[in-house]
């Protein structure tokens, strides 16, 4: 990797929360945990004990407590522990204004705007925001039971918010879709493209995509512009640190099945139509390799279910549309000849679903919450998530589809429609409603480990 000067740079792998550079194995159990800091000595005496329990990118495979462990916080959370003023001022504006001041931008309007999210997101109460992850039950009872007597004896610290997040049976969503197949690769780190199997092998996997610098997703590195972005001040805060946005998302899988079943004549089709949507069969195997059937043997094969483009393969979205959920998420080569940079939009994702599924067939709603935890973490909200957001998955000119939405995840309201490009004429569904409801959000900054430090021993 290197610096703007063309030297060396080097990621300072103990230093980075791993959750940034590393997926977690699978199968895996967790939950996620809001907290309110109304004292702020012991919320630093919290960061104290909570940072050796941080699992860093080099400590990934053996983390302490045998669970993985993050933490970030908001701009109301850094100003509750009592950083200086001139600190809070050097963080973006959107970042100090918070999500639901942003709601409208991004979509989250009638149903999802932030009067209808779960207490307390949303809300300045929130200031701490905690994941923990571990690969049973057992283990992350003992990392929740040490959690909690450290709580017990920091009266000025609360848990407002609590969410278990376990992953769904193979590795599913309650849609039904595998997950987590693409993901950026970080020059220096690897990222998703490293797969790591049952005998410690790593191995690089085709299909991810051009090596993005680090300085996209973590502070204190160069980035695509060869330059060295801005980040909070000191320095000791806002090296290696990066920025995330949490999502609560309820899906209305019941509402999916019926949209499916109204607008096809078959099972069979009703599988088409969602893979059409989506750009994946359910299995993970992708339309542009597969186009007429599922083909789970290759959707089992690392080395070739991520392995395509569209410029080539597929310009017109012949097998892939061009509105598709996957190719919205990461257009790859599809934008080549519009001059946008796609490295510089990508995002790192994480998060797990959340709820038990929905019985297998059943089209009523039962009134359970369910749906997905995302995160999104990079190094600039606006021009990755952001943009995601209002470009990519709430309009449809970048491709040619007007006002056309993500049939999946955008903010459809049901007098939209989806595109599917088929010779010898065009297949329009209609009145696409919205699947995806948000629950609740936050902006927060999930500081490298010596900026934990570096928090705890404020004031001291």
């Amino acid at each position: 990797m290197t610096d703007s000067d063309g030297k060396a740079q080097t990621l300072e792998l103990a230093d980075i929360q791993g959750t940034v550079l590393r997926q977690r194995p699978w199968p895996y159990t967790g939950a996620y945990f809001l907290l309110r800091i109304d004292d702020p000595a012991d919320g630093r005496k919290m960061l104290r004990q909570l940072a050796p329990q941080v699992a860093s990118a080099d400590r990934w495979w053996n983390p302490p407590s045998h669970a993985w462990f993050s933490v970030a916080l908001s701009h109301a959370g850094l100003r509750a522990l009592g950083v200086p003023q001139a600190s809070l001022d050097s963080f973006p504006p959107e970042f100090r204004q918070g999500m639901a001041a942003r709601a409208a931008r991004l979509g989250d309007v009638a149903e999802s705007s932030p009067e209808h999210w779960d207490p307390p997101l949303g809300t300045t109460d929130v200031h701490v925001a905690l994941s923990v992850f571990a690969p049973d039950d057992t283990a992350l009872q003992s990392v929740l039971d040490g959690a909690r007597e450290t709580l017990n004896g920091l009266p000025g610290v609360s848990m407002i918010y609590r969410l278990v997040a376990s992953q769904l049976p193979t590795r599913r969503t309650h849609l039904g879709f595998v997950d987590g197949i693409g993901e950026p690769d970080i020059e220096g780190a690897g990222v998703a493209s490293i797969l790591r199997a049952g005998d410690d092998h790593y191995g690089y996997l085709p299909g991810f995509g051009p090596t993005i610098r680090a300085g996209e997703f973590l502070l204190g590195y160069a980035n695509e512009s060869g330059q060295v972005g801005p980040m909070p001040q000191p320095n000791v805060l806002g090296r290696n640190g990066t920025y995330v946005a949490f999502r609560k998302l309820h899906m209305r899988v019941a509402a999916f099945r019926r949209y499916l079943k109204d607008n096809a004549s078959s099972p069979e089709e009703e599988e088409f139509l969602a893979a059409k949507m989506v750009g994946r069969w359910r299995s993970g195997a992708p339309l542009v390799l597969t186009p007429e059937h599922d083909d789970p043997a290759l959707a089992a094969d690392p080395h070739r279910a991520n392995d395509f483009n569209y410029q080539q393969e597929d310009p017109r979205g012949l097998r892939c549309p061009l509105g598709s959920h996957i190719r919205r998420m990461n257009p790859r080569d599809a934008l080549s000849d519009t001059f946008v940079d796609i490295k510089i939009h990508r995002a790192l994702r994480r998060g797990t679903t959340y709820g038990p599924m929905l019985p297998e067939g059943q089209l009523e709603d039962d009134g359970v919450d369910r749906g997905i935890v995302f995160i999104f973490m990079g190094a600039d909200l606006v021009r990755q998530f952001e943009f995601i957001k209002t470009q990519w998955a709430n309009d449809g000119d970048f491709v040619g589809l007007g006002t056309e939405k993500d049939p999946v995840v955008g903010d459809n309201d049901a007098t939209g429609t989806f595109t599917i490009p088929q010779q010898p004429i065009r297949r329009r569904l209609k009145e696409l409603p919205r699947f995806a409801i948000t629950k609740g959000g936050e902006y927060l900054f999930m500081p490298g480990i010596r900026a934990l430090n570096w928090l705890a021993e404020l004031n001291t």
